[in-house]
């Protein structure tokens, strides 16, 4: 139950209630000291908030934890995060032990196991790794394991290097592959807030329904926040990939998660954090894979006819539409399906290669006939395998 401070809000109340499977995601600055140490009494609070939230019911949780790289740093007494990529890597290996191990420490004393489940961004790229996460996962579930998910920051290296929010989209992405219907990311901070939140003035926003240039201007208002280099994401981090889950019609919730049962208050419905709720139906797992998990191999530029076709009334793309090819790809390839002024809109399985699209573009059914002396497909991308990416390029 809340406390008297937080009464329950029953539109949040309602999302909870169907948070089955739900996500968790917690960033490193809610896990460590300020020299990059774990802060052990943090993760036992999460481990049995984690257990508490399950008892009694049959709801799946998995938790996406940062912390490996800062557990690493704080193993090894360095006074700052390694600038090499081997120094980062060798941070992360050590880490990830320390940190499993935590976790593993907590569970154990409630009857539970934590499970380790390091991913990569090929994981969720490559369709049957994808499918063989979903299962591994599902089968966790079934032993009543709870799987702590990280990017294997040990075998990365462009991401790592960048020094990128990974574990926020990571989270997204697996919000996407489970079906969740609520992903909760925690950091050290209260919520978006509408300035700096450093500054008293300033005001968590309980709900945000559209991620626009508004919610950027906040965004950048707070993101400057002083501290010390051990974590990746900031909140524009976050909000990037709240919004691959909200787009695919789940909610997102951020929070605070050094915030005493912060877990336990907002599945009870507590009005704290910011809520960003899912917008319009559940997209199939076909369709979410496309959208969000695979890497398009190429893309295909659309005149203005074609995109106001695919983007508002949900056609299908045909040849006569597409203005130019980018790339080199495959039959049955993921491609990008960009307006006139470049603008992502979708993405989809292409029913031709690049070669034989070059060939037909901006050509009717008639024309590709003679061109190719047959028609493979009416359709260069099928709506059925098209799923629209509004603002996720």
């Amino acid at each position: 139950m809340t406390d008297s401070l937080h009464p329950p809000d029953l539109a949040r109340l309602q999302i909870a209630e169907d948070a089955d499977p739900l996500v968790v995601k917690v960033g490193t600055r809610a896990l460590t000291h300020p020299d990059g140490s774990l802060d052990q009494k943090q993760i036992e609070s999460l481990s049995e908030q984690l257990v508490a939230i399950g008892a009694g019911t049959t709801r799946r949780v998995a938790l996406v934890s940062s912390g490996a790289v800062g557990a690493g740093i704080g193993r090894l007494g360095l006074k700052q995060r390694p600038t090499d990529l081997a120094g980062l890597q060798a941070a992360a290996a050590i880490g990830q032990g320390a940190l499993i191990e935590a976790y593993h420490r907590t569970l154990t004393k409630h009857g539970r196991v934590a499970a380790q489940v390091l991913l990569t961004a090929d994981d969720f790229h490559e369709r049957r790794r994808y499918l063989n996460v979903r299962n591994t996962l599902e089968s966790l579930f079934a032993f009543g394991a709870i799987p702590i998910v990280n990017e294997n920051d040990t075998v990365r290296t462009e991401e790592l290097a960048r020094n990128v929010g990974d574990n926020d989209r990571l989270a997204a992405m697996l919000t996407n592959l489970l079906r969740a219907p609520l992903l909760i990311i925690l950091s050290d901070v209260e919520g978006l807030y509408d300035g700096d939140p450093n500054d008293s003035a300033s005001q968590v926003i309980g709900m945000v329904n559209e991620l626009d240039e508004t919610t950027n201007a906040f965004v950048r208002a707070g993101d400057n926040r002083p501290g010390p280099a051990l974590s990746k994401g900031g909140m524009g981090s976050k909000l990037s990939a709240a919004q691959i889950a909200v787009e695919a019609g789940e909610s997102v919730i951020l929070a605070n998660g050094r915030r005493p049962n912060v877990l336990i208050d907002l599945l009870a419905g507590a009005p704290i954090g910011t809520l960003l709720p899912g917008v319009g139906g559940h997209v199939a797992s076909r369709k979410r894979w496309i959208a969000w998990a695979a890497h398009p191999q190429g893309q295909l530029r659309l005149d203005t006819g074609a995109t106001r076709a695919v983007d508002d009334q949900g056609a299908s793309l045909l040849p006569v539409g597409i203005t130019a090819i980018v790339g080199t790809f495959s039959k049955g390839d993921v491609v990008s399906l960009r307006s006139p002024e470049g603008q992502e809109i979708a993405r989809g399985l292409t029913n031709y290669d690049a070669e034989d699209l070059r060939k037909i573009a901006g050509k009717t059914t008639e024309e590709v006939a003679t061109i190719l002396g047959r028609v493979p497909y009416v359709e260069a991308v099928h709506r059925s395998h098209l799923a629209l990416v509004r603002g996720t390029a």
